[in-house]
């Protein structure tokens, strides 16, 4: 066994996490999320204080209860992340 030993630069992936990078890569997911679901969607992105965040919300009260009913983005989520 060797004993190499990891330090992980926190202010670096601090920075990353924030970065303008990760928010578009965020908002395009969270689009391509938005956009497979059938139904009025909206998205937001943001930076908070440890990270970049993306949310996908219902923008109408009847896509609010077929979500509920049917797990709309739950599913788009998840077909999104296989293909």
């Amino acid at each position: 066994m060797s004993n190499y030993q990891f330090e992980l630069n926190r202010d670096g992936v601090k920075q990353i996490m924030k970065s303008a990078e990760m928010k578009a890569v965020l908002d395009e997911t969270a689009q391509h999320i938005a956009s497979s679901s059938e139904g009025d969607y909206k998205v937001d992105t943001m930076t908070g204080r440890t990270r970049a965040n993306a949310k996908v919300s219902c923008a109408s009260a009847k896509t609010y209860y077929d979500n509920l009913r049917n797990n709309t983005l739950l599913k788009a989520m998840i077909n999104t992340r296989r293909g």
